[in-house]
């Protein structure tokens, strides 16, 4: 029999007893927009780098900090010690602990999956784990690597990496280039700048492009740093966001066996001011739906599909870090027809979006002493 969540008030009074000194209560901030104003309010703080956000059936949320340290949030906000059983994180720079998600059918199997840069001989990569949540919620069990991107190498930069779900179970991993090493995105020899799809377990569906030269766990080659991915609620379609140079960050809907471009088309230039590739376009690769120009460092994507915003039901959220902003991005199918910009005075960098359960908005603000926020109608 699968084991079960412990009951909700006995993981309210263990983290009474574990969680970190208390966070003092802030008054929400008032913000407008579109569908009238919003309400943005501190959940829990003190959290260092937060990258990632997975929502447990209870209403319970996983929390990864950069540095390496994964907390559990309880609905009333309170903060866990850091769970145990993580594997050694190459911690600088833009690695750490990176992306979580939660098995689909967790209720039975309480598997947690998680990306990192993991260190290794010859440098570091992306790599993706998976353990069990143990039963009092305070660490992971059989943790086990399910994938790693090759080759290893020896920088702190680009290691993408979003994980989702896909309709049939199978596990989207973003790939970085890794910065200093973006010819490589062209080459599917390798998982450097790619989008990759794996099963569970870490092995290859059979429904991926498997081209030919191409390794079989490749979905789309081509990317540069994508930080944002999500489900098409409509078609189930993945959606990514990656970061350009100076301009180009994209929104994507990578297609099996397809090339979107990085470095050879971009709509951005490098940061020295010179060129990159041969420009904006060529054949035999693909177009953005959607670019910008000048970058906002986008980072966390999220498809709202809740009641609380009737008006908003399709769209795509976006957080940026260098624009410091929540980007509602509007569409119909699968094309992206406006742009609304939220949150602009908020003064935070926005490394994740998620809708929770409750059908608010929740975001993680990268910070050292960084919070996890829910945005709500005012009204």
């Amino acid at each position: 029999m699968a084991r079960r969540l412990a009951p909700l008030a006995l993981l309210a009074a263990l983290f009474v007893a574990l969680a970190s000194p208390g966070q003092a209560q802030q008054q929400p901030q008032r913000f407008p927009s579109s569908a009238g104003d919003l309400l943005v309010e501190t959940v829990a703080s003190g959290l260092e780098h937060a990258w990632g956000l997975a929502f447990l059936p209870d209403g319970g949320m996983l929390v990864t900090e950069r540095p390496g340290r994964l907390r559990l949030v309880t609905p009333q906000g309170q903060l866990s010690r850091p769970l145990t059983g993580l594997p050694n994180v190459a911690g600088r720079g833009q690695g750490g602990l990176l992306d979580i998600v939660v098995d689909p059918r967790f209720a039975e199997n309480r598997l947690v999956y998680f990306s990192f840069s993991e260190p290794r001989q010859g440098g570091n990569g992306t790599s993706v784990g998976r353990g069990r949540l143990n039963a009092n919620a305070t660490g992971l069990e059989d943790v086990q690597i399910i994938f790693r991107q090759m080759p290893a190498i020896n920088s702190s930069m680009h290691f993408g990496s979003r994980l989702v779900f896909d309709r049939s179970g199978a596990l989207f991993v973003t790939l970085g280039d890794r910065f200093g090493h973006k010819d490589e995105a062209q080459n599917p020899q390798n998982h450097i700048g790619k989008l990759v799809r794996i099963g569970p377990d870490g092995s290859v569906p059979a429904d991926n492009p498997k081209k030919p030269g191409w390794q079989p766990e490749i979905w789309s080659i081509g990317h540069r740093n994508v930080q944002g991915a999500a489900l098409h609620p409509g078609s189930g379609r993945i959606w990514t966001v990656e970061h350009g140079a100076r301009g180009g960050d994209e929104v994507n809907t990578p297609q099996p066996g397809l090339n979107y471009g990085w470095p050879v088309i971009t709509y951005g230039i490098d940061y020295s001011g010179a060129k990159i590739g041969e420009g904006t376009a060529k054949a035999g690769m693909e177009q953005p739906i959607f670019y910008w120009d000048p970058s906002i460092a986008p980072s966390g994507a999220a498809f709202y599909t809740g009641e609380r915003w009737p008006a908003w039901k399709n769209s795509l959220f976006v957080g940026a870090l260098a624009g410091q902003m929540l980007i509602r991005l509007s569409t119909s199918g699968e094309a992206v027809t406006g742009e609304e910009r939220l949150l602009a005075d908020l003064g935070e960098r926005i490394r994740d979006v998620r809708q929770g359960p409750d059908g608010y908005l929740y975001l993680l603000a990268d910070d050292a002493k960084g919070r996890l926020l829910r945005v709500r109608p005012a009204q």
